[in-house]
């Protein structure tokens, strides 16, 4: 019976490379929510055609990243108040599994490398790295789903990952580097304790802080606040 040949990893196709940028550029903070997204300039940035482009930006509008308008073109997406609320929910559900089921699972290898990308994010909070810790504390979320060994939830908790920062560049959280560090740090020692019951309450603990953090409640401001001069105090 001949041996099957080893599959090679598929190569990236010019769309993957377009949609990863820009899922990278909203991870990092780089593209704000509204900044219009030319197709001819990203063609010309990444040396292909205005249909490639399209298929990438139409990939990015079924992950609701990216807003496409008749006559307008696209734009990075600018999740409403509702929406925002609703990411949020679904990473609490999906991420307070995530670390149950790996207390019961997780190695001694798969610690070790979590315990590595914390001192990667340490570094990048230490050195005010804004780009670098952005990148690496949003990472840190994505490496936990990956080692379930279920890459459908790995995309899912990415995709969810790019629409929280996006939230967060609209509603200018507020929850700081050290913070969401240390709150990290706190969940690995959970999950290699294997206690899947604070690990499950760090989780929710620390996406409510985020969410808690971020201004969803739209600020009215006070009419006479605003018109009238303050009292004068005696």
């Amino acid at each position: 019976m001949p041996r099957a040949r080893a599959l090679s990893p598929k190569p990236r196709s010019s769309t993957d490379r377009i949609v990863d940028a820009v899922c990278n550029a909203i991870v990092e903070r780089r593209l704000q929510p509204g900044t219009r997204l030319v197709e001819q300039q990203i063609a010309d940035m990444f040396s292909v055609s205005r249909t490639v482009v399209r298929q990438a930006l139409n990939q990015l509008s079924r992950d609701r990243l990216v807003t496409l308008e008749p006559a307008h073109g696209a734009c990075v997406a600018t999740p409403s108040i509702d929406e925002a609320r609703q990411v949020f929910e679904v990473r609490r559900m999906i991420e307070a599994a995530l670390v149950r089921q790996l207390c019961q699972s997780i190695t001694a290898e798969q610690v070790a490398a979590l315990r590595r990308h914390l001192v990667d994010e340490a570094q990048a909070v230490a050195r005010i790295d804004v780009t670098g810790r952005t990148r690496l504390l949003a990472d840190f979320h994505v490496v936990l789903s990956r080692l379930s060994g279920n890459e459908v939830l790995a995309k899912l908790v990415a995709d969810l990952l790019s629409r929280s920062q996006l939230i967060a560049l609209m509603y200018q959280s507020s929850h700081s580097a050290e913070h969401s560090q240390a709150e990290h740090v706190r969940i690995v020692d959970a999950l290699e304790r294997r206690d899947a019951r604070a690990a499950v309450r760090l989780m929710e603990q620390h996406i409510d802080s985020v969410e808690h953090s971020t201004r969803l409640e739209p600020h009215t401001p006070d009419l006479a606040a605003a018109l009238l001069p303050p009292a004068r105090t005696a």
